[in-house]
């Protein structure tokens, strides 16, 4: 690794974090709107692009940043998702993100549908104007209110009935409960795909254990790590990928 000295030339807002200890919840996310709306951004990528720039030279962001947006662009795009479902949206950036990538990969936007579910009302505001200004709030729902609840809760309403690409990004230590939670609402049906953040750095060791067990291989999971980068900082981490194929039974 750099010295401190290169370390912080290099990655200045990340230097500032670790300076200070506060990744979040300081202000830096309406700074972030601001920045975005003087900037006037014209299209998704342009907004993408924006928010790395904030996070890079202004303060540090907990958004997936650009390296493991290349990641999961390429994996929206191989598995063609039309209802997604992220359980952590924070800003939106991965909401947005994963909005493009879906419309290019279905050549349209008809039927395409991405809730994003984030704890934080300011969070929860702003990356509902991020996605106004990105261009796609008519694909992009955010709502606010705990994983648990407001999944439960769109399924009972029937706006969810099934999920096509569940994404796993709010708190480490809950993504196996939460996961459960999903599957047992019957809404993973075969072919889904889930996508676990950060399970290298910080961590989700039981998740992964749980994920890759002999149970959920049995009732036909695959799952892979995907190497990836946090952003600023190139910090090596991984994507946890499952799939639902079937078990032996089911392919006979």
């Amino acid at each position: 690794m750099e010295n401190d000295a290169e370390f912080v030339k290099k990655w200045p807002s990340l230097g500032r974090a670790m300076e200070s200890g506060i990744e979040s919840h300081d202000g830096r996310e309406a700074q972030l709107l601001a920045y975005i709306l003087s900037r006037n951004p014209t299209n998704p990528l342009d907004v993408l692009s924006t928010i790395d720039k904030f996070s890079l030279r202004q303060d540090f962001l907990i958004s997936v940043g650009p390296n493991k947006a290349d990641i999961l662009r390429d994996l929206v795009m191989w598995e063609k998702p039309k209802m997604l479902v992220e359980l952590g949206g924070y800003l939106g950036y991965s909401a947005v993100l994963f909005a493009d990538a879906m419309v290019k990969a279905h050549g349209g936007d008809t039927g395409l549908k991405i809730y994003s579910l984030e704890l934080d009302p300011i969070f929860a505001s702003i990356a509902r104007q991020i996605a106004r200004i990105a261009g796609l709030d008519h694909i992009i729902e955010v709502v606010e209110g705990t994983a648990v609840s407001s999944i439960t809760s769109l399924v009972q309403e029937k706006k969810v009935t099934n999920v096509d690409f569940l994404f796993l990004d709010h708190l480490e230590d809950l993504y196996e409960q939460d996961f459960k939670v999903v599957e047992a609402l019957g809404v993973l049906k075969m072919g889904a795909v889930v996508v676990a953040d950060n399970v290298v750095r910080p961590g989700a060791p039981r998740y992964r254990e749980f994920i890759r067990g002999d149970v959920k291989k049995e009732q036909g999971w695959e799952s892979w790590g995907v190497k990836g980068l946090i952003w600023p900082g190139d910090f090596e981490d991984e994507l946890e990928v499952s799939k639902l194929v079937g078990s032996e039974s089911d392919k006979q």
